[in-house]
């Protein structure tokens, strides 16, 4: 494969999560960012997608909590130990138990855990996981009548009739008429259907397993909710028969009240959980709701994941209000501090926020926040931070959210915000302010109106370009129209900014419409202080032979495109600029499995080469993408390098030549 003209194959080296990939680094040099700070208390969390497994793990009379989670590098299945007893207790640390387990649930029937996938339930799960295990059913029965793709497979196992042995209900999901990406009108109208979370019954008749086929309400309407189902069956309640309990790929929780009998159920409408304060709603996305007696007060709760690794508590009160129970909102469960974490696809900037000296962090996340993690300097050779703050504008918190038409990918997305930003004095009054990109595309800043010791941001303004035309550019997806003079390009894209013509100014360097890596140059002769329109001025001169095992870039003497992509899977590349091998010149530092280093090689006319080396180590942090910055936190003479990751992580690499 040769491409003569373009740096368009980079794509498929940064391509994240594909392949095992060559490397000059070593796997440990890949560390773990951490807290050090041994009397901190943070959210209790785990990589991407928490998947509860609440139990009493060590018999011990208290509830503790086991964890599943999937996605890079924070794979697996996790204990989480209830020290204290307490029903709302300080978690302590995650204990590594075993790879994670896809769609794993957990019933209790007779007060016992039942450990249950798809088609199967795991009869020793606490001690051999999933390698002994029962099979109870074909999965292929449910799956071929699912039109389109499933994400979510759920099996739990619970006495529908109270005939005295165990049936299966399955929550599955259907994505075939919700389609996935690009199907917004030009008025932002989502022209697919909804996603869809249907439920089965597969009855245990004398040992053999029938489908029922889907449950129905009692007006013979199939059970649907916005995918992701989750069904949870409980006397939720306490009138003594099995209600029904359902997430959803959203926030909330669906109650279908058992109007029937415990040996026939018919479910009453479903209505969303809610309470005096309104409809209980979780934070982000993809929930994982399990049914438990957490705190054995007789009555059901639940304890919910959620898809940045957080778990909460959402407690049943034993109220009845017109019908519905009443569960309080939800309590987010707490550990004692380990790694540092920021949500899910964090995204840092290592600056000196508070300007005491040392550099900080400023990071975004997936769910559209932004927070600083101040350095408390360094304890025992390392740096010692303090629990993330979100950053607040007039005393509400930042969140950047896609709402119902915001994301490319459709009205599914709608509590994501996928923020990245830059931190510098944009408008030369001497204090630090944000640059900002996220879902939308569109690139604003947070003027800080406060001082260099304690910023206070203002609302978000637009970063302005003095486009020649008046047909704003944009992404050709992208359904709305920018307003004049503002950028709004590829989303979920690094707003790098830095002073590159060296004049007193920042300068912008990001992607542009097409994917390209562009320069927008901005002077003090610039109208208003405007953008000028964008310079590709950044090229590669990798000549080796391509070969995606290893993704050693083809001939890619062109232009720096950092994605050819479309729709959905445009954008998504996050990089930073500096020195990193040393010679005093800016080398790209793009998101791949981790990172990779774009070297600088020479300017000439202008334009600015480059050379891509291998990825800096071998550890694959990123099924979605990474995002690297470059940090000095001992005053080394050459800036080390922290990854911020899918998980919600960061992971911090030494820069090699500080060993020489």
């Amino acid at each position: 494969m040769y491409i003569k003209n373009s740096f368009s194959a980079v794509l498929l080296l940064l391509n994240i999560g594909l392949c095992a990939q060559t490397s000059t680094q070593n796997t440990d040099d890949l560390q773990f960012l951490k807290y050090n700070n041994p009397d901190l208390v943070v959210d209790l969390g785990v990589g991407l997608w928490a998947w509860p497994l609440p139990i009493d793990y060590d018999n011990d009379g208290d509830m503790d909590l086991v964890v599943s989670s999937q996605g890079r590098p924070f794979n697996g299945v996790y204990l989480f130990e209830n020290t204290s007893g307490d029903e709302k207790p300080v978690f302590a640390k995650p204990k590594w138990l075993h790879k994670s387990v896809k769609d794993i649930q957990l019933t209790y029937h007779n007060d016992q855990p039942v450990f249950s996938g798809p088609g199967v339930i795991y009869t020793d799960f606490l001690k051999s996981y999933t390698k002994k295990k029962k099979k109870v059913f074909d999965i292929d029965i449910i799956k071929k009548e699912i039109n389109g793709r499933s994400r979510f497979n759920q099996w739990k196992h619970v006495d529908y009739d109270n005939d005295g042995d165990l049936d299966v209900i399955v929550g599955i999901d259907e994505w075939g008429d919700y389609g996935w990406d690009n199907a917004f009108n030009s008025h932002g109208q989502w022209t697919m259907g909804p996603l869809h979370g249907y439920v089965y019954l597969i009855e245990n008749v004398d040992g053999e397993y029938v489908n029922r086929g889907r449950l129905k309400d009692q007006y013979g309407k199939t059970i649907d909710v916005y995918g992701a189902p989750t069904p949870n069956m409980a006397d939720f309640d306490g009138d003594g028969d099995l209600d029904l309990i359902c997430g959803e790929f959203l926030d909330k929780l669906i109650y279908f009240e058992n109007i029937g009998t415990r040996e026939n159920p018919i479910f009453k409408e479903g209505q969303y959980v809610y309470n005096n304060q309104g409809i209980v709603k979780m934070d982000l996305e993809m929930i994982i709701p399990v049914a438990v007696d957490w705190n054995k007060d007789g009555h059901v709760d639940l304890i919910v994941g959620d898809e940045d690794g957080r778990v909460a508590y959402i407690k049943n009160t034993g109220e009845i209000r017109n019908g519905m129970p009443q569960f309080e909102n939800p309590y987010y469960f707490q550990q004692e501090a380990d790694n540092v974490k920021f949500g899910v696809l964090v995204t840092p900037v290592s600056v000196d926020w508070d300007n005491d000296g040392d550099e900080d962090l400023i990071v975004g996340n997936s769910a559209g926040r932004f927070a600083f993690i101040e350095n408390l300097g360094i304890y025992d050779g390392a740096p010692r931070w303090a629990k993330p703050k979100t950053l607040e504008v007039e005393g509400e918190e930042i969140r950047i959210m896609a709402g119902y038409n915001g994301s490319i990918q459709g009205p599914a997305e709608q509590k994501w915000g996928y923020t990245t930003l830059s931190v510098s004095d944009w408008n030369n009054d001497g204090k630090l302010d944000l640059i900002v990109n996220s879902i939308f595309g569109e690139v604003v800043w947070y003027e800080n109106i406060g001082t260099k010791e304690k910023a206070v941001l203002a609302k978000p303004k637009p970063v302005l370009v003095d486009w020649k035309s008046t047909d704003v550019p944009k992404p050709f997806w992208v359904w709305w129209t920018p307003k004049p003079s503002s950028l709004v390009t590829q989303w979920r894209t690094t707003p790098f900014t830095m002073d590159w013509n060296k004049d007193g100014w920042n300068d912008l360097i990001m992607m542009d419409t097409a994917g390209y890596l562009v320069y927008f140059e901005r002077d003090a002769k610039s109208v208003g202080k405007l953008l000028k329109e964008p310079q590709r001025i950044f090229y590669s001169v990798n000549e080796s032979a391509f070969d995606q095992k290893h993704a050693v870039v083809d001939s890619l003497a062109g232009l720096l495109r950092l994605n050819a992509k479309q729709h959905g899977q445009s954008g998504r590349r996050k990089f930073t600029i500096g020195d990193w091998n040393g010679d005093g010149k800016n080398d790209i530092i793009v998101n791949s499995k981790n990172a990779t280093v774009l070297e600088f090689v020479r300017a000439k006319k202008g334009l600015n080469y480059y050379q891509n080396q291998d990825p800096v180590a071998a550890l694959v942090l990123a099924g979605h993408d990474t995002s690297p910055t470059l940090v000095n936190w001992h005053n080394s003479k050459y800036k080390d390098l922290l990854i911020g990751a899918e998980d919600g992580h960061f992971y911090y690499l030494k820069n090699p030549k500080n060993n020489e």
